[in-house]
């Protein structure tokens, strides 16, 4: 080869090594001081998109574990209800057995007062913990965890959502309860004279009560028929009594006698009865009826119903209690008939605790409540409505059961609905202890997965520190070497000064 003083290979040589050992060093020293591995694309292009796909899946999940025990929180906070809810249960059920036993001598009202209270109170608590309709936590309640493979499997689903799940009196199936004494009498026979042969075979009586519950139709309105056993000598007014019961309960209506055996309901709940007169033979009652309101409630009757034309100005109600109130304007619309006028009253006024229902006569609605309520009539049409002419406060018929009815008969009835509700509750503690379940058992998975993706993500993101220590010290030699090297290579070049000294 030539060898030149204008162009320095050598030296060009050593410069791209020094850069080289130079570069080499800086990415040692990044490494160490970083921690990383991977600290721009180019280090690893590969290897950073699949760290970078642990390090957001680690993300996703130390949220999702945060929404886990949130969701856990909730849970416990209506866990605790529950469990109050279930502890007033029991001081319901202690009160009612009071009342069930006729050896019981002092005032029943003081027992249904402290009673209602606590139906108040389970409603109260019911609305906090939100499993009352249309409740906070009467849903499904999706915890968005991650993790899955899909959104599907990245969620905990714990289902409160529906009726059943819900537990204020309503839905528990008390609302109507009570263990006062009284009731309302329909009878006009001795049910408890057994000389008495009641609906012979095949005879029936048929009884038709007007009521509020959502699970009838439009009109409110259930017909229970009683049928005379398969012997020709009648049944027993006891038969007759048991039967009834078995349809009525489930409503919260207790069949029973009074002081003179005759057939007596009760019942907290707004409720109209009729009793027709006995196909054949002797029946509970030899006459029909015509409707009797539940004298254990606070009511007003309307006048006789006329529809609401077009022409007319309409009729406002308006309702007040000790927890709110509420405005009805009955229109030619809501006002047409009495079905629709009843449905618009309810819609209303149900969540007051006050129920239009068919009343005593043909054509009259009964405006019926449990507890004290007040009505104002502003009839603008003066003819039409359920008041006609009569406007301003209307009379409220104050809640005087018959005291010879029955004295135990609503606390045995409020004994049967207890006894379900305590397994209804536990029914939707379980869903909810399992709710709790669920979401531990995801938080232990969401946590073994930030660990193995976390140890993932470190082998490919993290700097081995040992192999870049002994890569800053071979990279400190080189660079040293790199520089010795070419300051010999810069001063080869002064060797051809020795040609030209002549």
């Amino acid at each position: 080869m030539s060898f030149s003083v204008v162009t320095n290979v050598s030296s060009l040589v050593a410069q791209e090594n020094l850069r080289v050992n130079n570069e080499f060093q800086d990415r040692t020293i990044q490494r160490l001081t970083s921690g990383y591995r991977i600290n721009a694309s180019g280090d690893d292009a590969a290897g950073l998109a699949v760290a970078n796909k642990y390090r957001s899946d680690i993300a996703e999940l130390v949220q999702g574990v945060r929404n886990a025990n949130d969701g856990i929180s909730t849970l416990q906070i209506v866990d605790g209800g529950l469990n109050n809810i279930s502890k007033i249960l029991d001081r319901l059920k202690t009160l009612a057995t009071q009342s069930a036993s006729t050896t019981f001598t002092g005032n029943r009202n003081t027992l249904n007062n402290e009673y209602q209270t606590l139906l108040g109170e389970i409603n109260r608590q019911a609305n906090n913990i939100g499993l009352v309709s249309g409740g906070t936590n009467n849903t499904l309640v999706e915890v968005y965890i991650g993790g899955g493979s899909n959104q599907a499997n990245a969620k905990v689903s714990v289902d409160l959502s529906g009726s059943s799940n819900r537990v204020d009196t309503a839905s528990l199936g008390i609302a109507s309860t009570a263990v006062s004494a009284g009731g309302t009498v329909v009878g006009n026979l001795n049910m408890n004279d057994t000389s008495i042969s009641f609906l012979a075979s095949g005879a029936t009586q048929v009884f038709t009560f007007n009521i509020y519950d959502t699970t009838l139709n439009q009109t409110g309105q259930l017909t229970v028929t009683l049928t005379g056993g398969s012997s020709a000598a009648g049944s027993t007014g006891a038969t007759l009594i048991a039967s009834l019961n078995t349809s009525l309960n489930t409503y919260g209506i207790s069949a029973a006698t009074d002081a003179s055996g005759y057939l007596a309901f009760s019942s907290t709940r707004a409720f109209s009865v009729s009793v027709a007169a006995p196909s054949a033979g002797t029946g509970v009652r030899n006459a029909a009826t015509t409707y009797v309101d539940n004298a254990g409630v606070y009511r007003v009757a309307s006048n006789a119903f006329t529809a609401i034309t077009a022409a007319s100005n309409g009729e406002t109600l308006t309702f007040q209690t000790a927890s709110g109130s509420a405005s009805v304007t009955l229109s030619d619309t809501t006002g047409a008939a009495s079905t629709t006028a009843i449905s618009a009253i309810n819609a209303q006024t149900a969540s007051l605790g006050i129920y239009a229902i068919y009343g005593t006569a043909s054509g009259r609605i009964s405006l019926e409540s449990p507890s004290a309520f007040s009505l104002t009539v502003n009839d603008g049409s003066t003819t039409f409505g359920l008041f006609g002419s009569a406007t301003g406060v209307q009379s409220v018929t104050v809640s005087s059961p018959d005291s010879t009815a029955t004295t135990t008969g609503n606390a045995l009835a409020a004994l049967s609905a207890l006894s379900s509700v305590v397994t209804n509750l536990g029914v939707v503690q379980g869903r909810v202890g399992t709710g709790q379940n669920k979401l531990q058992y995801a938080i232990q998975l969401a946590q073994s997965q930030i660990s193995n993706f976390s140890a993932a993500e470190s082998r490919i993101r993290d700097a081995d520190v040992a192999a870049e220590a002994a890569n800053l010290t071979k990279a400190q030699v080189m660079q040293q070497a790199s520089l010795a090297a070419m300051a010999q290579a810069n001063a080869a070049p002064q060797a051809v000064l020795a040609l030209l000294r002549g």
